[in-house]
């Protein structure tokens, strides 16, 4: 009975903060959540530094994925410090792999990709994972088994992408094509349901000039598709088809990628197929290559309140301050806006 109030629960929490999202963030006044002075002009105004709800939503998303990891990771009684190690170190290549990837692809230096981080990140997770086994697990009396692990990162990465697509809403990016120009069936199912950004400073506005217009919403249908198969795997797990999960996730989230490519309007890279739709139908390939070298483990059915105990060490709770700083300092700086603040007293209210 625990395992469905903790889903449901969950269900609620992710249903409401999405649907807030898709209804406020389009509007200006979402994209820019404060603003840090950083230099005095000679006519009296300073230049300001935006911080952005880019940034508070992805250190949000990384917050909540890592939440259900240690939960996860907890029911499954992988001790506190394996935990913290194994995600130290996927965090430490797929941080710095989101801003490296968007450069090599889109040229630019000021951009991130999550679809190139979870691609690197796939691709190192199960080493890391027998590394730390083989290290810190022996010294240590523990062994994370490697695909039930896989399956937690696989609901982690999903639910943080999907929350995660909120702060491209925000700052206006990641946008679908123009819905006059797409498809008679697509506009039938979009009818009424189209993002109208507002605000010349969101990327929408300024790269390709489609503020005010109706634009499919593929960032919300792919929040809810991630959140959603993120929520029903994270069940899965707690009920023990950890293969299952893993292997069902993943082939959702990378298949997905690829085909919402397709309707996506932002420069994505050279070429009619992208680097991030090549590197999604690899995830799924090598998934099935995992599959056959990392055999299942019996791990039992998880103990959820063993693993909701967990979030209570302060270690994790230091962790998870941490994280959320570390990548909002990442990814919320603006350095493709700037502000021009001026000070002044109220007098009425000296």
């Amino acid at each position: 009975m625990l395992s469905e109030i903790f889903i449901i629960g969950l269900s609620v929490v992710m249903a409401s903060l999405l649907l807030w999202g898709f209804k406020v963030l389009p509007k200006e006044r979402w994209q820019v959540i404060g603003c840090l002075l950083s230099e005095k002009e000679a006519d009296g105004t300073w230049k300001g530094l935006n911080l952005t709800y880019y940034g508070f939503f992805n250190a949000t998303a990384y917050l909540l994925a890592a939440v259900l990891f240690f939960i996860l990771m907890g029911s499954l009684s992988v001790p506190v410090v394996g935990a913290l190690a194994i995600i130290t170190a996927i965090l430490a290549i797929c941080m710095p792999a989101s801003k490296l990837i968007a450069s090599w692809v889109e040229g630019k230096a000021n951009t991130f990709t999550v679809g190139g981080a979870s691609f690197v990140g796939l691709i190192a997770a199960p080493w890391i994972i027998q590394f730390i086994n083989g290290t810190m697990g022996v010294r240590m009396g523990f062994n994370a088994p490697v695909l039930s692990v896989l399956a937690a990162i696989a609901i982690a990465y999903a639910v943080g992408e999907g929350i995660g697509r909120l702060a491209c809403i925000s700052f206006g990016c990641c946008y679908g094509n123009p819905l006059a120009a797409s498809h008679p069936l697509l506009q039938r199912i979009f009818s009424g349901r189209a993002f109208i950004f507002s605000g010349q400073t969101k990327k929408i506005a300024y790269a390709h000039h489609l503020d005010g217009q109706e634009v499919i919403p593929i960032q919300a249908v792919t929040a809810l598709l991630l959140t959603g198969t993120g929520v029903l795997g994270c069940y899965g797990f707690l009920k023990g088809f950890h293969l299952e999960v893993f292997a069902g996730l993943l082939v959702v989230t990378q298949a997905w990628r690829a085909l919402s490519e397709f309707v996506r309007a932002d420069y994505r890279g050279t070429g009619r197929i992208t680097a991030y739709q090549v590197m999604a139908l690899l995830s799924i390939l090598y998934v099935f290559l995992l599959l056959a070298f990392f055999p299942a483990a019996e791990t039992g059915i998880p103990n959820l309140l063993v693993g909701l105990i967990t979030l209570w060490d302060p270690s994790v709770i230091l962790f998870f301050e941490l994280l959320w700083i570390t990548a909002f300092i990442l990814t919320g700086r603006s350095r493709v806006t700037g502000a021009t603040v001026r000070l002044h007293v109220v007098k009425e209210k000296i």
